[in-house]
């Protein structure tokens, strides 16, 4: 199985994001928004962005309205993450990364600000899936190293291990995230 990635477009020019999916070896983008427009970024509309892929040789998919951070019911990320229909994309995403090299998308550049990793990287690395997070400088930060800096932020706990730490770490970043959109 290929370790699946994660990009945030930010406001990156569409050439530029391009060669850092290239850079990535990404051979399928599969954009989590929930909405796949951006007012403020033209280049990464929907229909824009699989022309502009396709014109590279990278496929896409969306896959906003079963991993998508703003469901359609209420409720924080771990409602969202019992759904059916978000675990049943997940196993999509494991199965089809066998044979392609995926790159999760959203729009923030920082991967602990944005619910492709909050929600589904993590999910994703619970079910034993290498996740590496791309980013806009061109290097590569795997997960781990990301679930690590979550947990400095909130510091240890030396009654609790580290799979309970990193689930109240992860809910709490979630509320904060929360926080910032309200």
């Amino acid at each position: 199985m290929n370790p699946i990635r994660t990009i945030g477009h930010s406001n990156h020019a569409i050439e530029r994001f391009v060669d850092l999916l290239k850079a990535g070896g990404v051979e399928r983008l599969v954009d989590v928004r929930s909405l796949p427009y951006s007012r403020r970024f033209p280049q990464f509309g929907r229909e824009r962005l699989a022309s502009s892929l396709a014109a590279a040789g990278i496929a896409y998919a969306w896959e906003g309205e079963a991993l998508g951070g703003m469901p359609k019911e209420s409720g924080g990320y771990n409602e969202a993450a019992a759904r059916p229909t978000f675990k049943e994309a997940l196993g999509r995403l494991i199965a089809q990364s066998e044979d392609t090299v995926l790159c999760l998308m959203c729009a923030e550049k920082e991967p602990l600000s944005c619910h492709r990793t909050v929600l589904v990287s993590r999910r994703l690395a619970e079910r034993g899936v290498a996740i590496e997070h791309l980013l806009a400088d061109g290097t590569t930060r795997p997960h781990a190293e990301i679930e690590q800096r979550l947990l400095a932020k909130k510091g240890t706990d030396l009654f609790e291990d580290r799979a309970t730490q990193l689930a109240r770490a992860w809910d709490e970043r979630e509320r904060a995230m929360k926080g910032k959109s309200a």
